[in-house]
C-alpha cells in the first residue's frame, strides 16, 4: 500500500513538470525579452491558497502610450495666434514665424536675418499689448518691442502693430517690413552708421585734439587714436534714431596750442622744400607750436643748421655789451677785407654808406658785421656771448646749438653772420628771439615746469635787450622784410645761410605780441623772400 502511494506522487510530479514546460514552449512570447515597464507604484501582493470569495483579480493599470510627434494646434483665437508669433519672434523661431503669417514673402527669413545682421542686434524681448480692433475675420495687437545691439549701452526701444487676419478656420499674421520697425514703412530702411571721433593720447593745452595734418607727430605721441561711436539713423529721411555716447576726451595735455598749432601747419601748406615752424611763449618759453616737414627726426629741436644772418643778433648783443649802441653810425661798404683774410660782400654787392648799427643790422649788412667783430669781438668774446647769453652750447633740454671759439679773424667774422661753425636747430633761434623780446634767455620747455637740471636762466642788460627788440622792428619795418606782408607789431631778423650741397637754406625768426618763433626752409633761397612771407602767413593766422 505504501509503495502504490509512492508511485502515485511521483506520476503526479512528472505530470506537473510535462505540463509546465509545455506552458513555456507555446506561450506568444517565448523566446524574446520583455519589454521593459516604465516603473509604477509600488503595490504589496499576498500570495494565498485562493481567492477571495466573490472577486476576480486586478488587473494591471494600462500604460499612457505618448505619441512620437504631434502637429501645434491651429490657433483658435486672434489673441493666441498673437501670442505665438510674438513667443516664436522673440525666440528666434523663423520657421514658426512663417507659418503663422499669412502669404509670407519668399525672403521672409532672409529680412529678419539681414534687418538684425546689418544693425548688429544681440537681442531682442517682445511684448504683447492691448487689442485695438477686433472682428470676425480681422485683429490688431499692439506689441512694443526692445532691441538689444552691439556697440550700444542704450537700449533700442520701438511700438508697433500686430496686424492678423482670418484664413480657412485659422488666425494669420498680415505681415509686413513695418511689422519688425515703423521706420521700414513704404519701403523705408534703418542704417546703422559709425563715426571716427579723434580721441588721442595727448591734447592741446586747451585740452582740444591737435588739428588735423598737425606735422607734429615726431614730438608728441598718440595724435592718431580714434573712436568708433555708431548711431542709427532713418532713411531717407535722415533722423537719427538712437546714437551711442561720444566718450570724454581723457588725454594728458601738452603745452601745445591749438590755434598756434594749426597756424604753423598751415602757413607750411604749399612750401615745396622742407621746412619747421617752431613757436614758443616769451614769458613762460613752453613750447605754442612746432610744425616739421623735414623728415630728419625731431629735426626741428635737434637738427644743426647754419642760421646765416639770423646769428647777427647774437652778434649784436655782443657789440652791444661791447660798447656801441644802436644809433653808432658803421660803414656798410659793398665789400670788405679782412686784413690778410677773407673778403665779405653784401647781397647784391650793395653798397650802403655810412648807417647806424639799427640800419646795418636792418639791411643786414654782412661788411658792418665782419668788421666790427674783427675789431671788437676777438679773444673768443663771440663765443661766451653766444655761450653764455644765448645757450650756444653742450646743455641738457630740447633744442641744439654749436659755436666754435674763432681762432682765426676768418673763422671769427665769418661766424660774426653765422657761418663757419655756428650751428642751431630752429627751436634753438626761437629760444634766441625770445630773449631778445622778453629781456631774458632760457631754455624752451614742453612741461608745466621746467624739468630738473636744466640750464638756469640768463638774463640780459636791459639796454641790450633794448636796443635788439628796436634793431629787429626796424627789419621788418624798413629792412629786408619790409616787403614779406608780416603783420604791424611783428620784430625779426631774416637769414640766408650759404651751404655746400644745395641751394642757400632760408631763415626769419622774430616775435610778436606773446609769442616768439623760428621759421626755417632748407635749401629754401632767400630769408626775406621765403621764410618771411611763410612767418607772415603763420602771424595773421593767430
Amino acid at each position: 500500500m505504501r509503495r502504490k502511494r509512492l508511485l502515485a506522487l511521483i506520476g503526479t510530479a512528472v505530470t506537473i513538470v510535462v505540463v509546465s514546460v509545455y506552458g513555456l514552449l507555446t506561450a506568444p512570447d517565448a523566446g524574446r525579452a520583455s519589454p521593459a515597464r516604465s516603473p509604477g507604484p509600488t503595490r504589496e501582493i499576498t500570495l494565498t491558497d485562493e481567492e477571495p470569495p466573490g472577486q476576480a483579480p486586478t488587473p494591471a493599470p494600462a500604460t499612457p502610450v505618448t505619441p512620437a510627434t504631434s502637429a501645434p494646434a491651429v490657433p483658435a483665437t486672434p489673441e493666441a495666434a498673437a501670442a505665438r508669433y510674438v513667443e516664436a519672434w522673440q525666440d528666434g523661431d523663423l520657421t514658426a514665424m512663417a507659418a503663422l503669417v499669412a502669404d509670407p514673402p519668399a525672403d521672409f527669413a532672409g529680412r529678419h536675418l539681414g534687418f538684425d545682421r546689418d544693425l548688429r542686434v544681440s537681442s531682442l524681448s517682445l511684448t504683447l499689448g492691448e487689442t485695438l480692433r477686433e472682428d470676425a475675420a480681422t485683429a490688431e495687437f499692439a506689441f512694443h518691442g526692445v532691441r538689444q545691439m552691439e556697440g550700444f549701452d542704450d537700449p533700442w526701444e520701438f511700438a508697433s502693430v500686430l496686424h492678423l487676419t482670418r484664413r480657412d478656420d485659422a488666425w494669420k499674421v498680415m505681415w509686413t517690413p513695418e511689422t519688425m520697425h515703423p521706420s521700414l514703412r513704404d519701403g523705408g530702411s534703418v542704417q546703422r552708421t559709425e563715426t571716427a571721433f579723434r580721441r588721442p593720447a595727448t591734447l592741446t593745452r586747451e585740452g582740444e585734439p591737435f588739428p588735423r595734418r598737425s606735422r607734429a607727430d615726431r614730438y608728441v605721441s598718440g595724435l592718431e587714436g580714434t573712436v568708433t561711436v555708431p548711431a542709427l539713423v532713418e532713411r531717407p529721411s535722415g533722423r537719427e534714431l538712437l546714437a551711442a555716447p561720444v566718450p570724454p576726451l581723457d588725454g594728458r595735455r601738452s603745452t601745445i596750442s591749438r590755434p598756434v598749432q594749426a597756424a604753423a601747419a598751415r602757413a607750411l601748406d604749399g612750401v615745396d622744400r622742407p621746412a619747421a615752424i617752431v613757436a614758443l611763449d616769451v614769458r613762460s618759453r613752453q613750447v605754442l607750436a612746432v610744425a616739421d616737414t623735414l623728415d630728419e627726426g625731431q629735426a626741428a629741436f635737434t637738427g644743426l643748421y647754419p642760421p646765416g644772418s639770423t646769428f647777427k643778433i647774437v652778434t649784436a648783443a655782443a657789440l652791444l655789451r661791447g660798447g656801441l649802441t644802436p644809433d653808432t653810425p658803421l660803414p656798410c661798404p659793398a665789400a670788405y677785407t679782412v686784413p690778410n683774410g677773407k673778403t665779405f660782400s653784401n647781397d647784391g654787392g650793395v653798397d650802403h654808406g655810412t648807417v647806424t648799427l639799427t640800419a646795418a643790422f636792418a639791411f643786414s649788412c654782412n661788411t658792418t658785421f665782419a668788421q666790427q667783430t674783427y675789431e671788437r669781438l676777438g679773444d673768443g668774446r663771440l663765443a661766451a656771448e653766444a655761450a653764455d647769453r644765448f645757450g650756444f652750447r653742450v646743455k641738457p633740454g630740447l633744442s641744439t646749438c654749436r659755436i666754435g671759439r674763432g681762432e682765426t679773424r676768418d673763422e671769427l667774422t665769418t661766424d660774426a653772420i653765422g657761418q663757419n661753425s655756428v650751428l642751431a636747430s630752429p627751436l634753438c633761434m626761437a629760444e634766441v628771439a625770445a630773449a631778445a623780446a622778453s629781456g631774458v634767455w632760457q631754455p624752451a620747455v614742453m612741461t608745466d615746469r621746467p624739468a630738473p637740471g636744466l640750464p638756469a636762466a640768463v638774463p640780459l642788460d636791459d639796454g641790450v635787450a633794448a636796443a635788439l627788440r628796436a634793431m629787429m622792428a626796424a627789419v621788418v619795418t624798413e629792412g629786408t622784410a619790409a616787403r614779406a606782408g608780416l603783420p604791424p607789431g611783428t620784430a625779426g631778423k631774416t637769414g640766408t645761410a650759404e651751404v655746400g650741397d644745395g641751394a642757400s637754406h632760408a631763415w626769419f625768426v622774430g616775435y610778436r605780441d606773446s609769442v616768439a618763433f623760428a621759421v626755417f626752409v632748407r635749401h629754401g633761397g632767400g630769408g626775406g623772400a621765403v621764410a618771411a612771407p611763410i612767418a607772415a602767413r603763420f602771424l595773421r593766422a593767430l
